[in-house]
C-alpha cells in the first residue's frame, strides 16, 4: 500500500509540474477559442517552436497536411531541449497521423493548436481506429484549438453494428499527459480515446456532436490509471464518458453532459480475462436530456471479472432517462447471468428531474448479486407524460438507504 501511495504521489507531482507549465502558457496565450496574439514569439528563450508551416503545411481545403504535421512532430520530438509543435491560425486538412515517441526533448512536449484541423473524409485514408494518434510518450500537453472530424460526411456509412470509425484523438501508452482548452466537433468515431495510459488530466474542453451521431463517445477510457476529467462540457451522440475494463483511479468533476448517453462504466464482461475496474469517482456533475444518467452495464453470460469502489455524488439531473441504472444483462441475448461482480457502489445526493417512470433501476446478476450498494439523499421527480408515480426496480442487489428517497426504496 505504501509503495502504491508513493507511486501515485510521484505521478501527481509530475503532472502538477506539467500543469504549471501549461498554466504559464495559458497566461501568455489566452483561451484556445479566442484569437492568439503574438503566437509565433518565443516566450521561453530555451524553447524552440516547430511551426507546421515551416514544414510545408498549407492552409487550404485541398492539401492533405498529414505528412507535414508528422515531419514537424518528428523534429520537435527529437529536439534536445524544450519543444513546441505549433499549428497556427487557419484551417488545415489532414488524414491519419501518428505522433510517436519516445521523445528526446525536455518533457513535456507541447502541441499548441491555434487554428482548426479538419479530417480528410475518405475512409480509405485510415488504417487504424484513430485520426490523430499520440503513442509511447512521457510528458505531453495538447493545448487549445479546434479539431473537426467532419463526421457528417462519413456517418451515413455506419452500419449500426460493430463498425469502428476513427477517433479524433487517441492517447496510447501516454504517461503524464494533459489535454486542455480543446474544442472537438463532429468526430467520425470517438472524440477522445485514452488507452493503456497513466496520469492524464483533461480539463476545460468542449466536445460537440449531434445527439443522433453514431458511436461518438466523448471520452472513452480503457486499461488506464489515474485520470482526472474536470470543468468540461460534452454534448454528443453516445456516452459522454465511458470507462471499460482496467480503469482505475478515475475522477470526473464539474462535467456538464448532454445530450448523450450519460456517464457509463462498461460495458464490462464482453471479453475473457478483463482487468478489474476500481476507484471511480464522479462528483458535481450535471446531466441534461441524456438517454441514461449514471450507468453501470455488464454483458449477460460474461466471463468473471469485478468492478468496485464507485461513487457518484452531488449530481444534478435535468429531464434525464434512466437516471440511476445498473444493467447486468446488457448487449447480449444470452440466458446465462453475468459473472461480473459489482460491489461498493454509492449514489449520494442525486437530484433533479427524469422522464422515466422508473428512476432507480438496479438489475444485478443472480449469479453475482451486487453488494454494498448505497443510496443516500436521492430526490428525482418524474416530469414525463404519463400520470404515474416514480418508482424503483431492484433485482439481486443488497442495498442500504439513507436520507430522502424519491423514488421510494425497493421493497
Amino acid at each position: 500500500m505504501a509503495m502504491a501511495t508513493t507511486k501515485n504521489s510521484l505521478a501527481k507531482a509530475i503532472l502538477l509540474l506539467f500543469l504549471a507549465a501549461a498554466s504559464s502558457e495559458a497566461k501568455h496565450l489566452g483561451h484556445a477559442i479566442r484569437p492568439f496574439a503574438h503566437i509565433g514569439e518565443k516566450r521561453d528563450p530555451f524553447e524552440k517552436i516547430f511551426n507546421v508551416l515551416h514544414f510545408g503545411a498549407k492552409c487550404n481545403p485541398r492539401t492533405d497536411n498529414a505528412l507535414n504535421f508528422i515531419k514537424a512532430w518528428r523534429a520537435a520530438c527529437d529536439w534536445r531541449g524544450k519543444a513546441r509543435l505549433l499549428i497556427p491560425a487557419g484551417e488545415f486538412l489532414a488524414s491519419e497521423m501518428v505522433f510517436a515517441g519516445p521523445c528526446k526533448n525536455t518533457a513535456p512536449t507541447i502541441v499548441q493548436i491555434v487554428g482548426t484541423i479538419k479530417a480528410v473524409s475518405d475512409m480509405s485514408s485510415y488504417s487504424e481506429d484513430s485520426w490523430m494518434l499520440f503513442q509511447n510518450i512521457n510528458g505531453l500537453i495538447i493545448n487549445g484549438g479546434i479539431v473537426d472530424g467532419q463526421g457528417p460526411n462519413v456517418w451515413k456509412y455506419h452500419d449500426g453494428g460493430g463498425s469502428v470509425f476513427p477517433a479524433s484523438i487517441k492517447f496510447f501508452r501516454v504517461t503524464n499527459g494533459v489535454i486542455r482548452m480543446l474544442h472537438s466537433v463532429n468526430p467520425m468515431g470517438f472524440h477522445i480515446g485514452i488507452v493503456l495510459c497513466e496520469n492524464i488530466r483533461v480539463t476545460n474542453i468542449r466536445l460537440d456532436a449531434p445527439d443522433d451521431s453514431p458511436n461518438t463517445d466523448g471520452i472513452h477510457l480503457s486499461q488506464t490509471h489515474l485520470v482526472k476529467i474536470t470543468r468540461s462540457v460534452i454534448a454528443t451522440g453516445d456516452d459522454c464518458v465511458g470507462m471499460i475494463h482496467g480503469c482505475t483511479d478515475i475522477t470526473i468533476k464539474k462535467l456538464t453532459c448532454g445530450p448523450g448517453h450519460g456517464i457509463s462504466i462498461g460495458s464490462l464482461g464482453k471479453y475473457p480475462d478483463e482487468k478489474e475496474v476500481k476507484g471511480i469517482t464522479v462528483t458535481n456533475c450535471t446531466l441534461k436530456n441524456t438517454d441514461n444518467g449514471l450507468r453501470i452495464k455488464t454483458w449477460a453470460g460474461s466471463p468473471p471479472s469485478c468492478a468496485s469502489g464507485m461513487t457518484f455524488q452531488d449530481i444534478i439531473m435535468k429531464s434525464v432517462k434512466n437516471p440511476i441504472i445498473i444493467d447486468q444483462s446488457y448487449g447480449s441475448e444470452s440466458n446465462e447471468p453475468s459473472k461480473v461482480k459489482i460491489s461498493d457502489v454509492k449514489f449520494l445526493n442525486v437530484r433533479g428531474t427524469t422522464v422515466s417512470e422508473v428512476g432507480v433501476k438496479l438489475e444485478c446478476s443472480k449469479k453475482c448479486p451486487c453488494e454494498g450498494v448505497q443510496l443516500s439523499n436521492i430526490d428525482l421527480h418524474y416530469v414525463g407524460d404519463k400520470k404515474k408515480p416514480i418508482s424503483s426496480v431492484c433485482q439481486n442487489a443488497k442495498i442500504k438507504y439513507a436520507g430522502r428517497q424519491l423514488p421510494p426504496p425497493c421493497n
